[in-house]
């Protein structure tokens, strides 16, 4: 049994996270400013609810219970955060980053698990799998903010006993939560669906549950050298006809506009800056390919649109 500490654990993300930690028997302590449906359902289910930003009581949590794995999901898209990510959601982040590293260093916690994003890379150039290494082109606040966390933790913990795990998860998707593929085969400015030829052009994904399986694979504490960056999504990438089809089968989509190509690839830099589910289609045939090789070898990966839940 270890003890794991939840941050944003009333988001979609933390409570699935809980949800397993509580089933493999370990002890959770959670917080989030909302409650949850959890609460009062486990006796190693012990939830506080407070802001984020309450450095005072979220420490001392840490300090007090002997974690040996701190979550890191508050200000994530898709847990705590809209799409829209503000200058103030940024403040908030690199204050709460810098005190919850803090704390777990002093504390010696084994593993700190940050939630980052496979945005950070932005469009790279050629066709060869986008790795750990790659240039970190991408832009926008939710970049900057997930970048911003990064260093901030590497700096924390490099002389500390405490793993560092970065997670550079690409866009999220469950059976039910479509929003990050809809984005794919959707044109805001012409508000209807759409998909080039025969929508055999693909994307990396993430479906949670992969995520899930990673994040309890370092739990679990793996042997040999596992710190550093790790990108989370599925082995397989999506087509955009298979997000086409996903969705007339679950009867969330309607009438899809065939377009001819775009003659180049280009990306408005404006429009995303804020909203971080923007996706400009003239993008659509960069390379979205994100290698996990790295991730693969410490859990399988095997969730994909074909069995996700």
């Amino acid at each position: 049994m270890a003890n794991v500490f939840v941050t944003g654990a009333s988001g979609m993300i933390g409570m699935a996270v809980c949800e397993k930690l509580l089933q493999k028997k370990h002890r959770v302590y959670a917080v989030d400013e909302k409650s949850n449906g959890l609460v009062g359902t486990d006796p190693n289910y012990f939830f506080t609810q407070c802001e984020i930003t309450d450095s005072k009581t979220v420490s001392d949590i840490i300090m007090s219970n002997q974690i040996d794995t701190v979550v890191h999901l508050a200000c994530t898209v898709d847990n705590d955060y809209d799409n829209m990510v503000t200058d103030a959601e940024m403040k908030k982040a690199k204050v709460t980053d810098k005190y919850i590293y803090a704390a777990a260093d002093k504390a010696g916690v084994k593993n700190m698990i940050l939630t980052s994003t496979t945005n950070v890379y932005g469009i790279q150039k050629g066709r060869e799998p986008i790795r750990e290494t790659a240039p970190e082109k991408g832009n926008g606040n939710y970049v900057d903010m997930k970048l911003t966390s990064e260093k901030l933790m590497l700096k924390a913990f490099k002389k500390s006993d405490t793993i560092p795990v970065i997670a550079r998860l690409a866009p999220i998707y469950t059976s039910e939560f479509t929003d990050n593929l809809r984005e794919r085969i959707y044109d805001r400015k012409d508000n209807a669906a759409f998909i080039f030829k025969e929508g055999e052009y693909a994307f990396s994904f993430c479906c949670m549950f992969n995520y899930i399986d990673f994040i309890m694979a370092i739990v679990n504490v793996p042997q040999g050298r596992y710190e550093g960056i790790f990108n989370i999504a599925d082995k397989r990438q999506i087509t955009a006809k298979e997000i086409v089809d996903y969705e007339r089968e679950h009867h969330r989509i309607g009438a899809v506009l065939q377009r001819s190509a775009p003659a180049s690839v280009s990306f408005n830099k404006g429009k995303g800056k804020i909203d971080y589910r923007y996706f400009d289609p003239n993008a659509t045939f960069a390379n979205w390919n994100i290698d996990v090789t790295r991730a693969g070898n410490l859990c399988p990966l095997r969730w994909n649109l074909k069995n996700t839940k």
